[in-house]
């Protein structure tokens, strides 16, 4: 299938006609390659050992991108709304777990910043990490070597954000016991 046209609102039915990592966020669809810059693939890979190592032995369940996470408004997962594949998502209800991707909400959803991906990341992605209720959004930034959470749902809406620079430890908001030192993941 050819890409739609961009000024036309694409379905599930779209996405599934191309071929290769795509996202479908509000009617857009969006291709995932080129593939990530080094920095990018390394804070992704220390994120997820980090992750998962703490995961380890609770009821969560770490997963890297290419991941699929199907949204929907009306939870109809034959024909999702939204189809998204963060950098790393964290599924703490094993239910949701289907053997192409997710269906529902992440507990926790990463992403890492690319200079193609940046404004999606922190605007569509923002936008509708919050309307789906992810309890927790991290955005990597390689580049200026931050981490920005945004959590605390009320309404619909993150009311705070912390912050965390290349030398600090980052602390999860809701998995207390979560910390990573953040001069690792920006080692490179």
């Amino acid at each position: 299938m050819s890409i739609p046209d961009p000024s036309s609102r694409s379905t599930y039915e779209d996405w599934l006609q191309l071929e290769g990592n795509w996202e479908l966020i509000e009617g857009k669809l969006y291709n995932m390659t080129p593939a990530p810059s080094s920095n990018h693939q390394f804070a992704v890979g220390e994120l997820y050992f980090a992750l998962r190592s703490f995961f380890q032995n609770r009821d969560c369940y770490v997963f890297t991108s290419p991941f699929d996470v199907y949204l929907s408004e009306n939870e109809d997962y034959d024909r999702p709304n939204q189809i998204i594949q963060p950098d790393l998502a964290v599924v703490c209800n094993k239910n949701k777990i289907v053997s192409k991707g997710c269906q529902g909400a992440p507990t926790l959803i990463v992403e890492v910043l690319s200079p193609s991906t940046a404004l999606k990341d922190y605007n569509e992605k923002f936008d509708l990490y919050q309307r789906f209720g992810i309890d927790e959004y991290w955005i990597v930034d390689t580049a200026n070597k931050m981490v920005h959470i945004y959590n605390h749902l009320k309404d619909g809406i993150y009311t705070a954000r912390t912050t965390y620079g290349e030398h600090d430890i980052l602390k999860s908001i809701i998995f207390a016991e979560l910390s990573i030192s953040l001069q690792s993941v920006f080692a490179l």
